[in-house]
């Protein structure tokens, strides 16, 4: 499942911070969310940082909320 499909049923505090913070590790509450709406598939979490433990998105759902921050149309994965 795409980022285009999951990124609607976050919260909006959730995209919010996404945004805020793209390309940052992810904190717990948000990989947590992100599960329940079903993002841990094709564009999942992946693992940002093996020493420190973290997980982050891939290098294509930070380039795609990049484009949505930039209130450009971004490609679908």
């Amino acid at each position: 499942m795409g980022i285009e499909q999951w990124w609607p049923d976050l919260q909006p505090s959730t995209r919010q911070w996404l945004i805020a913070h793209n390309g940052e590790p992810l904190p717990e509450e948000i990989v947590r969310e992100i599960r329940r709406v079903g993002g841990a598939g094709s564009t999942g979490v992946v693992p940002a940082d093996a020493e420190a433990r973290s997980v982050g998105l891939s290098d294509d759902a930070v380039d795609w909320i990049e484009a949505v921050a930039n209130e450009e149309r971004p490609e679908a994965e």
